[in-house]
């Protein structure tokens, strides 16, 4: 008995058997020798296995990249007239001309157009089309199906493709009908070798230049073993990037163990049969040109799917198959993931769907919150599309009742959009839509929802009784917060909120305290993301920089204030302090100068995240200084939204940067601009490969947290890391935030809907407005009266509020209005059942809330800014740390809607008092020569470079300068004797210290005196 074949080799007989039955290593010819009757087919092994031929090394022809005998076989049992009309007679004779013709053509066109489009569309041969490949039959079509069974799937093992003496062997090649689909090279676990191992011999060993390795000749080529598997698209030798199409175990990479086989014979059971195969190359697998918008030169790329796009998909069309219309469905996929394409391929075939003969969708709305993929996805659907003119983008306001109308069958929207273009329409209520939502969790908020269900609902034209209006507008806005039931929603996004997860997930089986929780109903996890390379972990080299400060009194009086407000003003104004911002600026332009602007072979960007536009411009001002002085040829771009007034003139991006705000993010990518400094923009939704460090000055948590710092972790060739400076956030506050969506979301329990009954009570209990006011306001708005009937009743209802509450009622009443509106327009998008009086209440607050002023300030911390300076400042940057997060799926909680506020009780202080606070907290590890040295280049130097003596010296020799530039200093320095004769004894008595002070602020006069010229 022998014992079992655990080689390589043995792992190539295992998927021969497999898919033909057989082990594959006969050496013998399909059609031998020539036909005596050109119209009968050549004869073909049968298929056995799962459905694959085992194909012949000898009848692969290495000039042309084709497997001839399954080619000829499949031409002349399906197109044998076509064949005859050419005269082909003999189809083994390699010398026959018409038959090297047709191969050199079907080359010929694999090589332009290349092997996936040859499938799809045939080639035309002198005045004849032929035919490479029969498509997936639609159900009870049995002609198109025996078509479809005519199709050759065939797996040579061992081909020898080269022309060379050296005749290198390929472990395993897949073809249809001849033409080549993917390669393998195998290794085994077992032996010591892995995947890695292939991947480095397609990428030393496999030469690009070779016909079967040409751009588009071949779909795939998988370098697996017995563990894991890669693919990759394009060889380029070394530079060939590859993939894993692994199924992800535990969330994170790799592949689960399986009970009944090797790890990866999921590749060859599920991936790989033919009705599989078949599916991906009619539906995923592509050439795209991508254009290059500033050189509009083109580039083209090969996509195949990964496995977890294949698996979202193909998971979501069955479901949507077997429960028809009216399902809502959350993708959780990282950042990297490939969701545009996973839209896309969803978008298309959710058109094509018809489980029961018919379409299940009139249309499909995609809606994207990102600007900047709104083109993106709409290129990505048309050029997967079959025929593109299917596709609409939804520009302008009755653009999508157009496309509705006229029957578009896939329609393009931004989220910004959407609302306002579906106010103006109304649809049959017979039509079925899917709505593909792109980041979810800030595209469903309770009015976009309400506009969406409105427009796409059905249409009521019964005339009403004047008596039956309010009720019917009533009922009629209530059935438009409904998610609708002739809609299927697929929402993407990679941080799903509470109100997502409850909206769109899944909800499991109630527990044993009746808690209902819901999950995505597929994930692809930022572990599993991070883990297989399609995105770098940010948080791998995240350094905090602690700031250290001492504030002094600058008036005589010792005032009270209320301390919690004053402690956050004073913070806010050190961090704000152009000392503090430009010293910072420094720090970040010293630190990516020093090492990661070469990054990225040389080309890696910066982003600097600000707390407020005024930071921001101050950030680029102190940046644009500081360059200059660095004499670096590098600049700073500013992002900021509006108008702004900074230093008494109002300034834009467009006046800061000298180009339009549109062109930010194509300008930030070319030299010499290497830092984008932003304030709220950017943030979200910007993907830029070129990021490598982030400089983070800006408090952050939670979802927020997550998408800033996701900025940095798009990969590119060369990208090996990332870092973060964060100058306001600790690790534990990150670590929080990423802990949530680093494995898979759920959310803990449903939202109560009894918690509204406990709201409303508690808002009228205010008594700031009556029953009969909430019906007469509300039956006004429904029928339309004139807005000077509405404003009585608002602003009797705001006066009780204003004079009739103290602050903490209006803190409660207001806070409480707030959290009524929103949650009821969220839970009326779920709930089975309708609330007149909800409804109601939620118009009345809706319109009463912007007449309700903030409760007013005390007043106790406003001064406190003018009664302090600052006298010290410095900044520690920590140790570089990677943050390690819970390897578990994360709960989040429902959204709160019992939380009640008020106002916290004043502590009042003396300004002394205050300051000693603070000091304490911020001043730690502070030192008097941290303030010696700030008086130095803040005081002393300025007032020596502006000697006039001095500046007439720098026109002369450099030792003329220094010697104008040493009186200059000691005359400055004698302004020192009054206030700090500590420093000044030193400077006289201490030849060290004088030499050092003297070379420090010379170079500073320098650089003061450059800046001023």
């Amino acid at each position: 008995m022998n014992p079992t074949d655990t080689t390589e080799k043995g792992l190539e007989s295992l998927i021969m058997r497999h898919l033909t039955g057989t082990e594959g290593l006969e050496t013998g010819s399909w059609d031998g020798a020539a036909i005596a009757d050109p119209s009968a087919a050549p004869a073909a092994p049968a298929p056995a296995g799962s459905g694959w031929f085992a194909g012949v090394p000898g009848s692969y022809d290495r000039a042309h990249a084709l497997d001839v005998s399954p080619l000829f076989c499949f031409l002349a049992d399906t197109q044998p007239a076509a064949l005859k009309q050419l005269g082909i007679t003999d189809y083994g004779n390699a010398k026959d001309i018409k038959r090297l013709k047709i191969l050199a053509r079907l080359s010929s066109e694999i090589g332009k157009h290349g092997v996936i489009h040859v499938l799809r569309k045939g080639i035309k041969h002198e005045s004849l089309d032929f035919t490479l490949f029969y498509g997936t039959p639609s159900p009870g079509n049995a002609a198109a199906a025996a078509l479809y069974a005519k199709n050759r799937f065939s797996v040579t093992r061992q081909l020898r493709y080269s022309l060379d003496e050296t005749r290198r062997a390929l472990d395993l090649c897949l073809f249809i009908n001849g033409l080549p689909v993917a390669t393998f090279e195998l290794k085994n676990k077992l032996t010591k070798q892995t995947a890695a191992d292939a991947e480095e011999q397609y990428k030393r060993d496999r030469d690009p230049r070779e016909r079967l390795f040409e751009f588009g000749r071949c779909v795939v080529h998988f370098a697996m073993d017995d563990s894991e598997v890669r693919m990759c698209t394009h060889l380029k030798g070394k530079a060939s990037w590859f993939l894993p199409f692994n199924k992800g175990c535990n969330d994170g990479a790799g592949n689960p163990p399986n009970p009944a086989g090797l790890k990866t014979d999921y590749l060859w059971t599920e991936m790989l049969a033919p009705r599989s195969l078949t599916d991906i190359l009619e539906n995923y697998a592509q050439i795209v040109e991508i254009k290059n918008p500033k050189t509009h030169k083109s580039t083209r790329v090969q996509i195949f799917p990964r496995y977890h796009q294949l698996g979202v998909v193909r998971k979501a069309l069955a479901d949507v198959a077997a429960c028809g219309a009216g399902k809502r469905y959350l993708i959780q996929h990282s950042a990297g993931s490939g969701k545009s394409n996973s839209i896309a391929w969803l978008a298309h075939q959710l058109i094509a769907l018809r489980p029961a003969g018919s379409a299940l969708f009139d249309s499909v709305v995609v809606v994207t919150d990102r600007k900047i993929l709104d083109e993106q996805i709409q290129k990505t659907v048309k050029q997967f599309m079959q025929v593109s003119a299917t596709v609409g983008h939804a520009h302008h306001s009755g653009d999508l009742r157009a496309f509705i109308e006229s029957g578009k069958k896939i329609i393009i929207t931004t989220v910004q959009k959407f609302p306002f273009i579906l106010d103006e329409i109304a649809v049959s209520g017979n039509k079925t839509f899917a709505i593909v939502i792109d980041e979810a969790h800030s595209s469903q908020g309770g009015k976009t929802s309400s506009a969406m269900s409105k427009a796409l609902g059905s249409k009521d034209d019964e005339e009403e009784d004047a008596e039956d209006k309010v009720n019917a507008a009533l009922e009629s806005r209530m059935a438009a917060r409904k998610m609708l039931t002739n809609a299927s929603y697929f929402a993407f996004t990679a941080t799903p909120k509470n109100k997502t997860l409850e909206m769109f997930g899944d909800a499991l089986p109630a527990d044993a305290e009746g808690k209902v929780r819901h999950r995505p109903f597929h994930s692809y996890t930022m572990k599993q993301a991070i883990d297989e390379g399609f995105i770098l972990d940010v948080l791998a080299n995240y350094t905090p920089v602690h700031t250290y400060c001492k504030l002094v009194r600058k008036v005589e009086e010792d005032p009270e204030f209320d301390t919690r407000k004053a402690l956050k003003k004073l913070r806010k104004y050190v961090e704000g302090h152009d000392h503090a911002v430009r010293l910072k600026a420094e720090i970040m332009v010293d630190h990516f100068l020093s090492g990661g602007v070469g990054k990225i072979n040389g080309h890696a960007r910066a982003m600097v995240v600000c707390n407020r536009i005024a930071q921001a411009i101050q950030y680029f001002r102190a940046f644009e200084a500081y360059l200059v002085e660095r004499k670096s040829p590098y600049k700073a771009i500013v992002a900021f939204s509006g108008e702004h007034e900074f230093a008494g003139a109002q300034v834009s991006e467009a006046s800061l940067n000298g180009f339009p705000s549109n062109d930010i993010a194509g300008t930030f990518q070319e030299e010499p601009y290497r830092f984008l400094i932003c304030a709220d923009k950017f943030q979200t939704g910007y993907d830029e490969p070129l990021l490598q460090t982030m400089y983070v000055d800006k408090p952050l948590s939670g979802i927020k947290a997550v998408q800033t710092l996701s900025r940095l972790n798009r990969s590119c060739p060369g990208k090996r890391d990332v870092f973060v400076l964060d100058f306001q956030n600790n690790s534990e506050t990150i670590t929080c935030a990423f802990a949530d969506y680093y494995r898979t979301t759920l959310l803990s329990e449903e939202t109560d809907p009894n918690k509204l009954h406990d709201l409303k009570a508690a808002l009228d209990a205010e008594q700031v407005y009556s029953p009969q006011q909430v019906d007469t306001l509300c039956e006004r708005f429904l029928t339309g009266a004139p807005r000077e009937t509405l404003d009585p009743i608002l602003d009797a209802c705001a006066l009780i509020y204003i004079e009739s509450l103290d602050t903490d009622a209006k803190i409660r009443f207001k806070g409480g209005a707030t959290r009524f509106v929103r949650t009821y327009e969220f839970l009326a998008s779920l709930l089975p059942y309708t609330n007149c009086e909800w409804e109601k209440l939620s118009i009345f607050l809706t319109l009463l809330l912007p007449k309700l002023p903030p409760p007013p300030d005390d007043g106790l911390s406003d001064a406190i800014i003018q009664a302090v300076d600052m006298d010290s400042y410095r900044v520690e940057k920590k140790d570089a740390l990677k943050i390690p997060l819970p390897d578990a799926d994360a709960e989040i909680a429902p959204i709160p809607v019992d939380k009640v506020g008020h106002k916290p009780e004043a502590d009042l202080a003396t300004l002394t008092q205050i300051l000693d606070t603070f000091n304490a907290q911020y001043g730690t590890l502070f030192s008097d020569s941290d303030r010696v040295i700030r008086r130095f280049k803040e005081d002393i130097a300025p007032k020596v470079a502006a000697d006039p003596a001095y500046q007439n010296a720098r026109a002369n020799t450099p030792s003329t300068a220094r010697i104008e530039y040493e009186k200059a200093l000691e005359k400055v320095m004698l302004t020192l004797l009054r206030d700090d004769t500590q420093v000044y004894k030193q400077f006289v008595e201490n030849d060290a210290f004088k030499r050092s002070v003297s070379d420090m602020i010379y170079a500073l006069t320098q650089a003061v005196s450059s800046s001023a010229a």
